[in-house]
């Protein structure tokens, strides 16, 4: 299914206003302290329950995390995502078109994919695209969901019984990105590789997310920055450098076959280790 057979049903291309309503500390703690109670009635409180003690924006977060698909009142959602916004400091995003690019339209970068300012991020989902329901998880999905908060899943949720079945492995699907600093999030599905020894079927997977995620924002017009994050080099367990080396790869590919696009790729590592092994891809 291709996004010109979901866009209506998600408004993709309706604009979002992301202006922060200044609050006091105080206010802010309050309204905290109200979305917490108004999501933990929908969810048993040993899902979110912590060893450690959290601040409240944290058990909000992890609140968030497993909170079901399921209508919010509007003065919530408001109240909610003037949170995410704060939170999300979108103001001081890192924009993507300030990072160096490593050769002709591809650069690579360091940092929390949820803080930088592109016309598209990419997610690294699972076949359900509602994210790892699991609160504290540390895997991009989660991340970019509590980030985005709750209409992110809704979307995703209305794709998912608009087409009918899960999302297959190599596919991909857009949505708005809401609280984030960027507008769409690419949702793709990568392989998952037990101990850590890629098949070629995983390695043809891998591949194809690559070149649905580009194929998906081909024909939309004010997508001209993406960032990928390392899609299925997390708990799905492809190897780094490899993974690297075929992300360089196919992207070269696609932007050669595609030179009409104009668009800037980058590629988001978490580390100066991962950081070595696109600078090395690259060089090949």
């Amino acid at each position: 299914m291709k996004w010109k057979d979901y866009a209506e049903d998600i408004k993709l291309f309706e604009g979002l206003d992301k202006t922060v309503k200044p609050l006091t500390e105080e206010q802010k703690n309050k309204n905290i302290k109200t979305l917490i109670t108004y999501f933990s009635s929908d969810v048993p409180a040993k899902v979110y329950s912590s060893k450690v003690e959290l601040e409240p924006i944290e058990k909000l977060k992890a609140l968030l995390a497993a909170y079901p698909v399921k209508k919010i009142t509007p003065e919530i959602l408001s109240m909610l995502e003037n949170i995410l916004l704060m939170e999300n400091d979108i103001e001081n995003a890192v924009d993507a078109n300030s990072i160096e690019e490593k050769e002709d339209r591809i650069a690579v970068w360091k940092g929390d994919i949820t803080k930088i300012k592109a016309d598209a991020i990419v997610n690294d989902a699972n076949s359900s695209l509602l994210g790892n329901r699991q609160p504290f998880h540390k895997g991009v999905d989660s991340k970019i969901h509590a980030a985005a908060g709750p209409r992110l899943r809704e979307d995703c949720n209305t794709i998912i019984e608009k087409q009918g079945h899960i999302e297959y492995a190599g596919d991909a699907k857009i949505t708005r990105a809401y609280c984030l600093p960027s507008k769409y999030v690419v949702h793709t599905v990568g392989p998952v590789v037990l101990g850590g020894n890629p098949s070629k079927e995983h390695e043809k997977q891998l591949l194809h997310c690559y070149k649905s995620v580009l194929n998906t924002v081909k024909d939309i017009d004010d997508i001209k920055t993406i960032v990928f994050c390392g899609i299925s080099t997390g708990s799905s367990g492809y190897p780094k450098k490899e993974a690297a080396q075929l992300a360089v790869d196919r992207v070269r590919i696609w932007l050669k076959e595609n030179p009409e696009k104009d668009i800037k790729v980058i590629f988001n590592v978490y580390d100066d280790e991962e950081m070595e092994k696109y600078l090395k891809a690259l060089e090949r």
